[in-house]
């Protein structure tokens, strides 16, 4: 096993397994996976699998169960910045299949696929429950609202660039007042 935490998240660790009663540690697997993805490039890997299957005193299989289950755990490595798109009724209306076309089209790969210098990752996944605010993409840990696929392809160069992104509506709106 080559995964550990390091000393910080060593320390994170032993918070998170205090939040438990000791005959049910078990129930610390998803912020032990969460933890363990963000020190380890935003993937799952084996090693990680098994680092936790030991703290938490179960068999690996029980922690690769959940890891699989959920689509927030990584199983393969992704690139820089993992692109999420939401594929719900709300952002499918509002031109979320445009946005992916355009999207594919620019990286020339499609969804579930890695740019060759592994700056971006596609991935379609469900609901991210800011449907009021649609179509909606999940960069990282951060919400982008209110899109097109105008105004997200510059979100795209602006990240290549290394410039930051503007979270949140792309339009201005506040919460989910009506657009204007």
């Amino acid at each position: 096993m080559t995964f550990q935490f390091n000393e910080k998240n060593q320390l994170t660790v032993q918070k998170i397994l205090a939040k438990y009663p000791r005959d049910r540690k078990k129930s610390a697997v998803m912020p032990l996976l969460d933890l363990a993805q963000r020190q380890n490039e935003n993937w799952i890997s084996k090693d990680v699998i098994a680092c936790i299957a030991e703290i938490l005193e179960m068999p690996e299989i029980k922690v690769y169960e959940v890891a699989s289950f959920y689509t927030m755990y990584n199983l393969k490595p992704v690139g820089k910045y993992l692109l999420q798109f939401c594929k719900t009724t709300p952002c499918m209306l509002r031109g979320i299949d445009k946005i992916i076309e355009d999207c594919e089209k620019k990286f020339g790969i499609e969804m579930d696929a890695t740019t060759l210098d592994q700056f971006f990752t596609l991935k379609e996944v469900e609901c991210l429950g800011a449907c009021v605010n649609a179509p909606v993409v999940q960069i990282n840990d951060d919400l982008v609202e209110d899109l097109t696929s105008e105004n997200f392809l510059q979100i795209l160069d602006d990240l290549k660039a290394g410039k930051q992104f503007k979270v949140g509506s792309q339009t201005g709106r506040q919460c989910s007042e009506a657009e204007k």
